[in-house]
């Protein structure tokens, strides 16, 4: 056994603990200790003294305010490869906390379900019971519970894109804490947990966290079919029977489960901005996701087949399943040719390796293959018919009916596939078409009649290949479209996604382009959804929306998608383009605007949530977001997009992937079934809401838009340079132009400032406009507002969240990089004061996060880790741009310390 080194850290002993966490105090400094004897294994004993002497600096400049110098004087004239080393140091203690807080979630699920008689705030037990005691009998559920249907949208959005082979050792590490709860385990037993816990911690130290290569798009795709297929896929079922028995155990009875749970992706359909994505992409993107659902399948029925062994002379089997084996034995000879004799009498194994041998055929695209899911789904349900019809419900049928969860949710697609792509693209393409120059720049009334008459036009033929780009390109992606529902059927795609959505001529160009492109299904079979993204776009909706209704061909393209229309909603574009607190506004009054909209044309509108990872890209928790949602915006339905770091926290452990499931559910169940009562003083906080986001509006774009000086002051006070050269992703950092804010991305524009600790996007303008609040209406009213408004208080808790996650002290040494700091720093830095002020008044509270002790616990915890890296990182920075930006060991370290400050800060981009 590996004794301990003598500089073994002690990740916790600066935070106490109440008894309820202890736990996760000894997992934490459990794991600390073996990253400990790790790196003085790997590096040696000196190296472990020098990061135990920086993690010691960092914690008394935090608690006992020794000046920063002593901890820069570490750190200043630091090799880039020692920094590199020491960085990676730091950040396998971050990844040590973060496993050990997840698994501490599940510990505490677990103690709820472990004492029975209290369900869990946020379970599906917890949010029935609820419902029932307000009201919700059994008949009223049984027939709103069909509508209940959550679509989480994987995107290809990565700032923390952790490498396959490192989630496979986090698995590990998971896995052994988990199996350290027993307490029925021997010393021989945790010993053999340890060292498999060390085996992970190890490996992951010597194997690079990012490739040697930039993404492309087929690496994105398995990167997020990991979670699909590993955590997702298995966890699903479970989700189902927890549903299942809330129900029974609140309303004493069974219901028909719904299908509740979909999933979207949008690697490979993603097309705005990205030249990597097209027509080959798509068609590739779907036939990897057609092999990888099937595999699973496959993997499902040899399991199967091992358990549902009945002997037909000691279970009976009803004639239906013999049938189908004759049947299917005819199809497949060459597999009825290879049964085993001793199998003879095992009808059910019999018939299942005849399934699999179909399965075979359809991801091989063979005409014996399954044609749809819903064929495969009658031969696994004569199985069930028969098990039950013999008492084989507890032989194999429950293990059965996990297969036919699977089956309803992920089909023969796995996740169907959005396509997205930039209004203007479509305009330009449309333009080479018509072989009208001018199309592009015409006013959009001019272009909706335009495309109405052209779509009422015989398809002209010409050559597609012979047309430029972009119109070969993008006529390209339709008929691959209309090929791949025939291929794939209609479930496999999702819809089509026009960003920078502003008029209805934007949403009849789709239908324009696939009527060139010779599909005449597209009428029916596309789902066209505008995105509406900057604050005037949202603003301009209501408007595009009434247009595009009124126009008849689209009316009747909505009525035979089922009177249907989605509409998806950009958080990140329009915070960066007017702050936070103008974009929510914005966001909550443009859904009221379209449900109005909506109602007055017969039509139901289904809200598409582009949310990200950052509180100021729409980040924060789901659950919270939908009960702040305006009434009726959630009518069952939520759709929303999942993207980078927040995919790993959230499903890279099958039980927290579960448990958010059941958040989400059970907040739509709450927001569709008893949805909060209108409230009289709304009219009143809304004006209130209105006049702050236009003051708020007004100082963010007076520093970020209006200040030429500024995004000269963005690149020299923040890594965006570094960022630029990552290569965490398949797509540019910036949209064609040349305005370097305008031009720049919202993940990398948000993602730079996480990186100071700044977190500038998520608060700056919200002071203005809420210190605006205050003085003209009082700090009563306002906290009234605050405590009584969900809208206003979710707000409330993103802002606070950021502002305690933020550090002026660290960010001041960035901003000490640019010529411009003793003009723009003293700025930002009263707006930062200005902005805690007023939540510290709406809370009448001392110190942020009051009312959250164990979120500001996890910040003051993470703070000594974090702290050094962001120093290393301002060092390096300066070294590196003087020297020109070279690719060399200061880049290398550079790289590490961004994904350093990525796990330790979380919630980056």
């Amino acid at each position: 056994m590996t004794t301990p080194p003598e500089h073994a850290p002690a990740p916790l002993r600066e935070v106490s603990f109440g008894p309820l966490d202890q736990p996760l105090s000894d997992d934490v400094n459990r794991l600390g200790a073996l990253v400990g004897e790790m790196l003085a294994e790997q590096r040696g004993d000196d190296f472990l003294a020098l990061v135990e002497s920086i993690r010691t600096a960092a914690i008394r400049r935090r608690e006992q305010g020794e000046s920063e110098v002593v901890l820069r004087q570490h750190l200043e004239t630091m090799a880039p490869g020692t920094a590199e080393a020491v960085v990676r140091a730091f950040a396998a203690y971050f990844n040590a906390v973060n496993l050990a807080e997840r698994v501490h979630r599940i510990r505490r699920r677990r103690d709820y379900q472990r004492v029975g008689s209290a369900s869990q705030p946020g379970s599906l037990h917890a949010v029935l019971e609820a419902l029932k005691s307000d009201g919700v009998d059994l008949d009223t559920l049984a027939q709103w519970l069909p509508r209940l249907q959550l679509e989480l949208v994987f995107t290809a959005h990565p700032t923390e894109a952790m490498r396959r082979a490192l989630l496979e050792k986090e698995q590990d590490v998971v896995r052994g804490l988990i199996v350290g709860m027993d307490p029925s385990l021997t010393p021989q037993e945790r010993h053999a947990e340890r060292e498999r816990i060390r085996t992970a911690i190890t490996a992951a130290w010597q194997t690079a966290e990012n490739p040697p290569t930039r993404p492309t798009v087929a690496d994105e795709l398995e990167h997020v079919g990991f979670y699909l297929s590993e955590v997702i896929y298995r966890v699903l079922p479970v989700f189902h029977e927890a549903l299942d028995e809330a129900i029974q155990s609140v309303y004493g009875t069974r219901l028909p489960l719904p299908r509740a749970l979909a999933f979207g992706s949008w690697v490979g359909g993603d097309m705005d901005g990205n030249p990597n994505v097209g027509a080959a992409t798509i068609e590739a993107t779907l036939t990897r996701q057609r092999e990888i659902v099937i595999g699973a399948y496959r993997r499902d029925l040899v399991r199967l087949a091992s358990l549902l062994s009945q002997s037909a002379e000691r279970a009976g089997i009803d004639p239906a399943v013999h049938e189908r084996i004759a049947h299917y034995r005819a199809r497949f000879p060459a597999v009825a040719a290879n049964e085993r004799a001793r199998h003879a009498d095992m009808p059910y194994r019999a018939l299942l390796a005849l399934l699999d041998a179909r399965l075979a055929a359809t991801a091989a695209g063979d005409a014996e293959g399954y044609a749809r899911p819903g064929e495969f789904a009658a031969d696994l349900a004569l199985i069930g018919t028969s098990l039950t019809n013999h008492r084989g419900e507890h032989a194999g049928g429950f293990n059965l009916q996990r297969v036919l969860h699977r089956l309803h949710a992920f089909g023969f697609h796995l996740a169907a596939l959005d396509v997205r792509q930039d209004a203007a693209v479509h305009a330009q393409a449309l333009a080479v078409c018509l072989d009208e120059e001018g199309f592009a720049s015409a006013d959009p009334a001019a272009r909706a009649a335009r495309l109405t008459a052209l779509l009422a036009e015989p398809v002209p033929a010409r050559d597609i290949d012979a047309l430029p780009e972009p119109a070969r390109g993008t006529l390209a992606v339709f008929r691959t479209l209309a090929a791949a529902r025939r291929s794939y059927g209609s479930e496999a795609l999702g819809p089509y996604i026009v960003s920078m959505s502003r008029c209805a001529a934007d949403a009849l160009a789709v239908l324009a382009l696939a009527h060139l492109a010779g599909d005449d299904a597209a009428a029916t079979a596309l789902d066209v959804a505008p995105l509406f993204e900057t604050v005037a776009d949202l603003e301009a909706a209501p408007e595009a929306l009434r247009a595009l209704l009124s126009e008849p061909r689209y009316r009747a393209h909505v009525a035979a998608r089922g009177e249907q229309q989605m509409v998806m909603l950009g958080y990140s574009d329009s915070a960066k383009d007017a702050g936070m607190l103008a974009s929510r506004f914005a966001l909550q009054q443009a859904q009221i605007a379209l449900l109005g909209i909506g109602r007055e044309f017969g039509v139901r509108i289904v809200f598409f949530h582009g949310r990200g990872g950052s509180i100021s890209r729409g980040g924060g928790k789901t659950e919270h977001a939908v009960i702040a949602a305006p009434r009726g915006s959630v009518d069952g339905h939520l759709r929303v997009t999942e993207q980078g770091e927040v995919i790993h926290r959230r499903y890279g452990i099958r039980a927290l992937a579960l448990r958010n499931f059941e958040q989400v559910a059970g907040a739509v169940l709450r927001a569709g079934l008893r949805p909060r009562k209108a409230e009289p003083r709304e009219a009143v906080w809304r004006e209130f809401a209105r006049e702050m986001a236009h003051v708020s509006r007004d100082a963010y774009r007076a520093l970020v838009h209006d200040d030429a000086d500024f995004p000269a002051y963005f690149r020299e006070a923040t890594p965006i340079d570094l960022i630029e050269r990552l290569r965490l992703g398949s797509r540019p950092a910036k949209r064609a132009g040349t305005g370097d804010i305008g031009a720049l991305r919202a993940i990398p524009w948000v993602f730079a400032w996480a990186q100071t600790r700044g977190n500038l996007t998520a608060w700056y303008g919200v002071g203005s406009g809420l210190a605006h609040g205050l003085a003209t209406w009082g700090r009563e009213a306002m906290a009234e507002m605050t405590a009584q408004w969900p809208f206003f208080a979710t707000l409330v808790d993103d802002v606070e969240m950021a502002l305690a996650k933020a550090d002026p002290g660290i960010f001041e040494g960035y901003s000490r990089q640019s010529p411009l700091h003793g003009r723009m720093f003293p700025r930002i830095r009263a707006e930062f004061e200005r902005t805690c002020a007023a939540i510290l008044a709406l809370r009448d509270a001392d110190e942020l996060l009051s009312l959250d002790p164990r979120l500001r616990r996890s910040i003051r915890l993470r703070n000594p880790y974090v702290d050094p890296v962001n120093l290393l990182q301002q060092s390096l920075l300066r070294r590196w741009r003087a020297d020109g930006r070279p690719d060399d060991a200061t880049y290398r370290a550079l790289v590490a310390t961004v994904n350093g400050i990525s796990a330790g800060i979380q919630n980056t981009g």
